[in-house]
């Protein structure tokens, strides 16, 4: 099952491989749920979905509610007269300034879609900030949707930080963290898709984080760059590690696989 957004660091490609390591458990939980590829393509009884970014959670649980009616809405905007720099521009001036909720998750979509590579980037003012991105037709994910909203009737979206998520989770509960990942250089930086952004001070805290849900006897899976400092700052957990091809770059020909790890916290 495919995510009906574009996201960076999206797990579609390393479905099988986290699935592989995720053990069982009455509730998968995680506190970066993203564009939720591994919701859509793991099998649990329940989910708890949480994420800082509120205008992806006010999408779903949108879909969540309306269905049908929400997405027939959104396809509204998927128009070839949307598809212009001025159209776009004007748009996302729309959402950075609406309170209308409905159109402000549909306009997200779109945003996502005729945005740049996909991005979700906000400026220090919190308004949504990705330029045109010139695609030749916008793909219109109806499909994509329809299945992430059949899927979510069995989640609870919550907007929230990873600390206060990783908190309420309970023996039965498995987490998986993917978090946006350390840098590998200076300029490599993907972490402004909520404001605050994500530094090593709070990679350091997720890790915390996740020996104290596995000290009360909940596993943590956690995805990130496999660099020396995030083997130490994971010590004690069980590495698997792996390359992975990069393709959120707009040059081609720097899209390298790079080393990639997954860290389990055992109970």
């Amino acid at each position: 099952m495919r995510t009906f957004l574009k996201w960076a660091g999206n797990k579609q490609r390393m479905v099988a491989r986290i699935t592989a390591l995720l053990p069982k458990g009455q509730r998968l939980i995680e506190p970066f749920v993203g564009s939720g590829a591994l919701f859509l393509n793991s099998d649990y009884p329940a989910y708890l979905l949480a994420d800082s970014n509120g205008d992806l959670i006010d999408l779903y649980c949108r879909l969540q509610a309306e269905g049908n009616d929400f997405i027939d809405f959104c396809r509204t905007l998927f128009v070839a007269e949307n598809n212009t720099p001025d159209a776009f521009y004007g748009l996302r001036a729309t959402f950075n300034g609406t309170e209308d909720a409905r159109l402000k998750s549909a306009l997200f979509l779109y945003l996502n879609r005729h945005g740049y590579n996909g991005l979700c980037r906000y400026n220090a003012s919190g308004g949504f900030n990705v330029p045109f991105g010139r695609y030749k037709k916008p793909y219109f994910p109806q499909a994509e949707m329809e299945a992430f909203w059949e899927k979510s009737q069995t989640a609870r979206f919550c907007q929230q930080n990873f600390a206060t998520t990783m908190q309420a989770a309970q023996p039965g509960d498995v987490i998986y963290c993917d978090p946006p990942y350390v840098p590998l250089s200076s300029t490599a930086h993907f972490t402004s898709y909520s404001a605050g952004g994500f530094g090593f001070d709070q990679q350091l805290a997720l890790a915390a984080a996740a020996r104290e849900a596995a000290s009360r006897g909940v596993p943590v899976l956690i995805s990130n760059h496999a660099t020396p400092e995030i083997e130490e700052a994971y010590a004690g957990a069980s590495f698997e590690r792996f390359q992975v091809q990069r393709y959120i770059s707009a040059d081609a020909n720097n899209r390298n696989a790079v080393g990639e790890l997954l860290a389990l916290f055992h109970p």
